[in-house]
């Protein structure tokens, strides 16, 4: 754990000193948390350039770190060195003279970072039992993420080929699994790499979610309610949990410690908690998110700027157009994130016309970036784009009333984003912010307009209701990874409904207690009933860790195998490629699959036709275990005439050639 440590300390470095680059007055904590997310997507891509020539060993993810530090130098000396001198005797200077007030802070940062570590920690679970997650959400998801870590890191897997359907372009945005996976060539477990870049993400997107509404809407105090709206989010599904609290007839806190369900998500919610559906279970958003939210901060300054400048120099903007080139990364880490900024970017050009030439410089830098990842991933791939839209009105409200659904899933979202957005739209707030710098008194003001901050809300407005009238992806339910950009878009109104609240009387702090718990109870429960140890699915059992190893030890790196078409085979702990997986994730990801599972299954019931569609599609190992006995039926005689290329308890691999 040490080493993963130390690895995302190194990448960090690098991308701190880039931050001095396109942002001029952002705290030490501020840059921290960016430079992590910039150079974790920095060295995941460096990684996947050099891997491919030379594939994934130990020099190559060596060289991607290297070259991902390089940019510290440019906070050696000069301006930069100037105002990373100011910025960390600023950051000390919070640090001197601790009293309760300063405290705080610290205790609000460590709350959260020790529920991110007990939260993550239940993401994957070994023992002598086999590989389990505390997830309600991961069962799937998990065995997926190891799949395409594994085929990395041991399978060899340069040109990435899609580890679940084999022979296909592997176009999942899957950066943060290669991150992960370069990162196991220094010995690390796949465990412990993954909690330790989970948390530090998380904590990361914390930082920045709470200064961008401070950028927004002003107030220290106020913009540090968005984190826990945004990890507890939920809806009105605290009623059902004392509905079902009522009807058991047992303690609260036995209650408490044997929950039933989750209250966000299941039968009768569907949006669900970010940590529980989103955050623990789609890796690639854990990483595009904080990378969007610096996107939308250098987005909201362009945007929110009062005077046009005559003259635009190219340094004045080179800050657009860096921040392009990081967004420009996305593809690879998550694209749905960079579908929301295309839209969010279009709206505003039309808005602030006058600000062209920094939104056209920060589309060049984008364009550098994205279309060769672009170009690249769709080569090949099979993936039909043509899956990724159709007309589909509610969401995932299937039968519910569309309106009582959104209210039954996010509780009183919509009255405060309305309430926040009048109050936004009939006052006007400025914050200073008085230090030194060089000697210098410098104010900082943090000013808004209503009408500015309600036109930057409209594009995210545009995602909601585009979210709610099409599928934005084959699964409807997918649609959640862009309507979470609007509930992130959501929050400065929330936030500052509340604050104004509570800078009313007694009455009105009472309301906004009340309304802040309304809106993240549910989640609360979820977490906890993660966090507590409640939920442990097992997806792995003992022999299929068993027969993974001797797979890794025992067939080439890249050999193809036959596997029953589900999520948890053993096939995905042994970096191998399967002919075909779980149709689940497959269907999502817009393959058509139905020609290959009938296959599959004329493979497993033997016979001449077995033989010359082994032959078709090069298998050269064939598994059977209990999920093939289960699934399919196996004609498990006719594969006796091959030899035994491993076993262990059921399972059996067979070397077909």
């Amino acid at each position: 754990m040490l080493t993963s440590l130390l690895i995302i300390a190194l990448i960090t470095a690098g991308g701190f000193a880039l931050t001095y680059l396109f942002e001029r007055d952002e705290p030490l904590m501020w840059r921290i948390a960016a430079g992590n997310v910039i150079g974790s997507a920095i060295f995941g891509t460096l990684t996947f350039v050099i891997a491919m020539f030379v594939g994934l060993g130990s020099p190559a993810v060596i060289a991607a770190i290297v070259i991902t530090f390089v940019p510290t130098a440019l906070i050696l000396k000069g301006e930069r060195k100037r105002s990373f001198d100011h910025d960390l005797a600023k950051a000390k200077g919070k640090l001197q003279g601790a009293n309760l007030k300063k405290s705080l802070p610290f205790f609000y940062y460590a709350g959260f970072l020790i529920l991110f570590i007990l939260f993550f920690d239940r993401a994957m679970i070994e023992n002598a039992q086999g590989i389990f997650t505390g997830g309600s959400n991961n069962l799937g998801d998990l065995p997926f993420h190891l799949g395409a870590i594994f085929s990395f890191a041991d399978g060899a897997n340069f040109p990435p080929q899609n580890p679940n359907f084999a022979g296909s372009k592997f176009s999942y945005p899957f950066i943060a699994d290669l991150i992960t996976a370069g990162t196991l060539k220094f010995g690390i477990g796949v465990r412990d790499a993954m909690l330790v870049q989970n948390v530090v993400w998380a904590f990361s997107l914390l930082v920045l979610l709470e200064r961008f509404v401070y950028r927004l809407v002003g107030g220290k105090s106020a913009a540090k309610l968005a984190p826990p709206l945004l990890f507890f989010s939920g809806g009105l599904g605290f009623i059902w949990f004392f509905g079902d609290f009522g009807s058991q007839g047992g303690g609260f806190v036995e209650f408490l410690k044997h929950l039933p369900k989750d209250y966000t998500i299941g039968e009768d919610f569907r949006w669900g908690n970010s940590l529980i559906t989103l955050f623990l279970t789609q890796r690639s958003l854990m990483l595009g998110m904080p990378i969007t939210l610096i996107v939308l901060g250098s987005l909201w300054r362009t945007f929110s700027s009062e005077h046009t400048r005559e003259k635009d120099s190219l340094g004045q903007l080179l800050p657009n157009f860096i921040v392009g080139l990081i967004a420009g990364l996305l593809p690879l880490i998550h694209l749905h994130s960079l579908a929301v900024l295309f839209v969010v970017t279009g709206f505003l050009l039309l808005l602030r016309s006058d600000r062209w030439k920094e939104f056209v410089a920060f589309g060049i830098g984008v364009s550098v970036m994205a279309i060769p990842e672009l170009v690249w991933s769709m080569a090949g791939s099979a993936t039909h784009a043509s899956e990724f839209f159709a007309w589909h009105f509610g969401f995932d409200a299937r039968e519910t009333n569309i309106v009582w659904f959104w209210i039954k899933n996010t509780g009183l979202l919509f009255p405060l984003i309305g309430a926040g957005i009048y109050l936004a739209y009939t006052a006007k707030q400025s914050e200073p912010n008085h230090d030194k710098k060089h000697g210098k008194d410098k104010k900082e003001h943090i000013e808004f307009t209503g009408k500015e901050l309600a036109l930057f809300y409209l594009p995210f407005v545009i995602l909601f209701v585009l979210a709610n009238v099409a599928k934005l992806a084959p699964w409807e339910w997918d649609n959640i990874k862009v309507l979470i950009y609007w509930f992130l878009g959501s929050i400065p109104f929330v936030v500052f409904a509340l604050a104004w609240m509570w800078n009313k009387d007694t009455a009105m702090k009472t309301a906004a207690g009340i309304c802040f718990a309304v809106l993240i109870v549910s989640g609360v429960i979820d977490v906890w009933r993660t966090v507590s140890g409640q939920i442990n699915y097992r997806v792995f059992e003992p022999d299929a860790v068993v027969i993974a190893d001797r797979l890794k030890a025992s067939t080439p790196p890249n050999a193809l195998f036959l596997n029953a078409p589900t999520y948890n085979t053993a096939i995905v702990l042994s970096g191998r490629r399967s002919l075909m997986r779980y149709p689940g994730h497959l269907s999502s990801h817009g393959i058509d699959y139905r020609q290959r599972e009938d296959d599959v299954k004329q493979i497993y019931r033997g016979g001449p036709n077995a033989v010359a569609l082994m032959e078709k599609y090069g298998i050269e190992y064939v598994l059977i275990s209990p999920e093939e006995r289960a699934n399919l039926g196996p004609n498990e005689a006719f594969f006796t005439r091959y030899p035994v290329a491993a076993e262990a308890g059921q399972f059996k691999v067979y070397k077909i050639k």
